[in-house]
């Protein structure tokens, strides 16, 4: 581990500013900060599902591994052309996302968040992903002529996870409350 923190502030970012990974100053608004700010925001919305109590146990471990990837994701994003999300992490969300996915009846309607308090929380993380991911984008497209360019990676992982996070919150709506909460166009 590198440097450890033992002053929380530095005041080095009372200008507008912010150090990148790698020392170098951006202005706070900056997309790569943006990026990994958003993926930041996400990690900590996994983990109000994760306080909620009585999450089923494979729920739990796998969201517990996706906060862990989303560490790595952020660090990746934070140092410009770092690599530390792979593949292999994107296939393993299909593998869980499947698992989740297939005791589950087919979708017939639109969902409402909601359901439950972790599962409504599923669905705000679930949000969060899909604008982080949106971030992501953008900063891929601002430095995709630059000398180091954003791995494609991280969006793949990003768009897989708020999947992920859409089933598992049906997982979770039918654990608390024994159903999903689903839309209806006439309600009178």
């Amino acid at each position: 581990m590198g440097n450890r923190l033992s002053k929380i502030y530095t005041r080095t970012g009372d200008e507008g500013t912010t150090g990148l990974g790698d020392g170098t100053r951006v202005p706070k608004d900056a997309a790569r900060v943006e990026a990994y700010g958003t993926v930041d925001e996400a990690n900590s919305a996994i983990g109000v599902v994760l306080a909620v109590p009585g999450l089923p146990e494979a729920v739990r471990r796998c969201l517990v591994a996706v906060q862990h990837d989303l560490f790595d994701l952020g660090g990746e994003l934070c140092i410009p052309g770092m690599t530390l999300v792979a593949d292999a992490q994107v296939e393993r969300l299909e593998q869980e996302l499947d698992a989740f996915n297939d005791p589950l009846p087919p979708l017939k309607d639109f969902i409402l968040p909601g359901g439950g308090p972790a599962a409504a929380a599923c669905h705000l993380a679930r949000t969060i992903v899909r604008r982080a991911e949106r971030r992501v984008w953008t900063l891929s497209a601002l430095e995709a002529q630059g000398p180091q360019p954003v791995s494609p990676v991280p969006a793949r992982y990003l768009n897989r996870l708020s999947d992920l996070l859409f089933v598992v919150a049906r997982v979770l709506a039918r654990h608390e409350n024994g159903s999903e909460v689903i839309w209806k166009r006439e309600r009178a």
